[in-house]
């Protein structure tokens, strides 16, 4: 970080703030306009010193004691000449506030003409660093918290994007016969503020709180009025890690999601333990490498050799599972001797509870003396179908895309399991607990580094380098998708979340901050979450142009209208079709009942016509003359029993390939596949889901689910072409 004259000055005097003349000395540093300044000590000395400036003027207390001057009645505004300068100063003084504060004298300064006022901030986040923020000035920052935040540094893209997101952006494009203001000065302000080499940036390790409060706007430029900056403690984050070559962290984590041996402790030789079940799941599960029970005094565990420590083994362990005593964990992993490369603690009982905190840091000692890296404790294990390690029953063995981390172990198992059922194929799953030693940020910096994964999910409860966190999203430039299901992002659940793992959760707004910042999406629930990496696994965001024109086409008008309010809610465009796609539709002469507006509402006895073979020429017709973003097909499974002998939805899916392949690029293709939970139906949609997923088409269970899917695709998409060239 930069060391600043005027905050060391500040230090060495003692403050905990700057006043208001050496904030402004600041922002010029930084190249950020401020109005012409003098100071005097008291309204004796006001008249010598006016006739250098341009009146009117402003006169400002300046005290240490004060940081609302308005409230304490020093400010007076519209001076028009050397006597009202004088006399302001004079009944400033005696203020009863004033008069009782220790004042260092009164800044008079030039009047900056009216213009639009706005406020920016900065704050330094516990987790994150230095964040800027942007508002309106007035009711809409103090009444209506309309306001834009985004995690330092940021560039052109993101301050342009912040002015776009307030609520009132309408005002500084001039409204009701006022003027426009120059948006270019603003942008300029918030970079010299936030972006690279600005001020927060070089100076997180000394602000605090950062107030710009106002900036008056006009069509000439933008000047900062009134600035205050509160002093920091100490140092705003972690150390900052080095990132790891790509190379270099594929090759750190090899012994985990590809590990050649596996150690267990905890495995019984005459019951039964959550460590034998570990044994038979990952035997079942198809791992070829050594297996080495460690037991202190059986000779063998579930008919395999067993060895008294994690150091007796016969060759070197990659993979360690313990479920044992908390209390025995640490002694057992001092004793490893540099044997093993990581160690997966399930056992509970260390930092989540208040009496397993000093546990904890007894743990992370012992891996680092014993030569192992921890994860964990409290969770459940780590699930790698390319490395034959598993903790769920009966996980699919398929290698995928896919790989997530959670720091919730029975989560981890429903996103295994469940994720299994909509076809999602995982290259990896850890579970992650406590993160008292490896975290989060290690495991993201090996999946963006992985050729294997393409897609990255996270499930947080908290993040304990928020900073390191940030700037590994910043560097991945979008390039894969990442989807993050955030835990304790209220009140309540950061309460809930400390409980769970121990977490910091964080504020709600510096997340959403850092998904606009860094195009990863930010989803609320499970089944949003799964929806979401399913869709990634198969369709590939575009560069080019984010997704917005939405055809629909299925068996269910009522369906439809509900669907069609659903997509606009989430900023998707159903529009109706022009004349000319309405017209190519209308030559086919579908059967009375059929609406060919947008959505196509076809009934069965539509759908079956031509064995399904008619969907051909309506996608056809929606692709050539509409040309949509996406096409959302939906077939109600249900009316289709009983409907005689032609089931018609091998074709259906067979002329959505044939489509995606003649018009490539285009539209995305989603189905949705509608189920009453009848047996008979729910073989059908099994049996349908699998042919659609082999044939590269995603499928979901409601039209719902494809809106937050493809506002999720969405986002990335103007994510990409709004800042891959910044």
């Amino acid at each position: 970080m930069t060391e600043n004259v005027i905050i060391n000055a500040a230090r060495i005097s003692k403050r905990v703030a700057l006043d208001e003349e050496n904030g402004k000395k600041l922002l010029a540093e930084y190249g950020i306009a401020v109005p012409k300044t003098v100071v005097v000590p008291d309204a004796n000395s006001a008249a010598a010193v006016v006739s250098d400036l341009s009146f009117p003027l402003v006169v400002k207390v300046v005290s240490p004691d004060i940081l609302h001057k308005s409230d304490a009645g020093g400010v007076a505004v519209g001076l028009s000449d050397a006597d009202a300068v004088t006399a302001a100063i004079s009944e400033m003084a005696e203020k009863p506030i004033i008069k009782s504060a220790n004042v260092e004298g009164y800044l008079i300064e030039e009047m900056v003409p009216a213009g639009q006022e706005l406020v920016i901030g900065g704050v330094r986040d516990p987790q994150f660093g230095p964040l800027i923020m942007v508002g309106l000035g007035g009711i809409f920052v103090e009444v209506l918290a309309d306001v834009a935040f985004r995690v330092c540094p940021i560039n052109r893209a993101d301050a342009i994007q912040m002015l776009d997101e307030l609520k009132g952006s309408a005002l500084l494009d001039g409204v009701r016969g006022q003027s426009a203001v120059d948006r270019e000065a603003v942008v300029d302000v918030l970079l010299k503020v936030g972006g690279e080499g600005g001020l927060l940036t070089e100076l997180a390790d000394d602000i605090a709180e950062a107030d710009i409060n106002p900036l008056i706007v006009s069509a000439n430029g933008a000047v900062a009025v009134d600035a205050r900056f509160i002093l920091a403690d100490g140092p705003s984050a972690k150390a900052m890690v080095e990132p790891l070559s790509d190379d270099e962290v594929k090759k750190r984590f090899q012994p985990l999601f590809k590990p050649k041996s596996i150690a267990i402790i905890g495995a019984s030789a005459t019951g039964h333990t959550v460590a034998n079940t570990f044994i038979r799941r990952v035997q079942e599960f198809g791992f070829n490498g050594a297996i080495y029970p460690i037991h202190p005094k059986a000779d063998e565990v579930g008919g395999l050799k067993a060895y008294p420590s994690l150091g007796e083994t016969p060759e070197s362990v990659d993979y360690a599972y313990i479920a044992i005593g908390s209390a025995n964990v640490p002694p057992l992993i001092k004793v490893a001797n540099g044997r093993v490369a990581f160690a997966q603690v399930i056992s509970s009982g260390f930092g989540e509870v208040e009496e397993g905190v000093k546990l904890q840091q007894d743990l992370v000692d012992a891996g680092l003396e014993g030569g192992c890296r921890v994860i964990g404790p409290n969770c459940l294990g780590t699930y790698s179908p390319r490395g034959g390690l598993t903790f769920p029953e009966k996980a699919p063995r398929t290698v995928g895309h896919v790989g997530v981390i959670t720091q919730s172990g029975g989560l981890g198992t429903d996103i295994v399991k469940r994720g299994q059922i909509r076809g999602i194929n995982y290259s990896g799953l850890v579970t992650m607990g406590n993160c008292a030693d490896i975290n989060p940020n290690d495991v993201l910096e090996y999946y963006l580094a992985d050729d294997q994964t393409k897609v990255v999910g996270l499930y947080l409860e908290g993040i304990q380098d928020g900073r390191r966190f940030f700037d590994l999203l910043h560097r991945a430039k979008g390039k894969k998708p990442i989807v993050i299901l955030k835990g304790g992002r209220t009140a309540e659940g950061r309460q809930a979340a400390a409980s769970h793992t121990g977490s910091l959760a964080g504020d709600e707004r510096v997340w959403e901050a850092l998904a606009r910042q860094t195009g990863c999406v930010l989803v609320d629930t499970l089944d949003d979450f799964l929806d979401c990496l399913m869709a990634f696994q198969i369709l590939v965001p575009r560069d080019d142009r984010p997704t917005n024109r939405i055809a629909m086409f299925g068996n269910g008008g009522g369906t439809s209208v509900l669907a069609t309010d659903f997509f606009a809610r989430h900023e998707l465009s159903v529009e109706p079709f022009d004349g000319t796609t309405v017209q190519a539709l209308a030559d086919l002469e579908m059967p009375p009942g059929t609406s060919i507006a947008n959505p196509v509402d076809a009934p069965v006895g539509t759908m079956q016509q031509e064995n399904g073979r008619i969907a051909e020429k309506v996608l056809d017709a929606v692709y050539t003359y509409f040309k949509p973003d996406a096409l959302a097909m939906h077939l109600n499974l249900a009316a289709f029993v009983g409907r005689g002998p032609v089931d018609p939805l091998e074709n259906l899916i067979g002329a959505a390939v044939r489509i995606q392949k003649k018009y490539p690029g285009q539209a995305h293709f989603l189905l949705a596949l509608r189920s009453d939970g009848d047996p008979e139906v729910e073989a059908s949609k099994k049996k349908y889901t699998k042919l659609a997923l082999e044939a590269g088409i995603p499928v979901f269970a409601e039209l719902s689910n494809i809106a937050v899917a493809l506002e999720s695709l969405k986002h990335v998409e103007q994510f990409r072409v709004s800042h891959l060239e910044n």
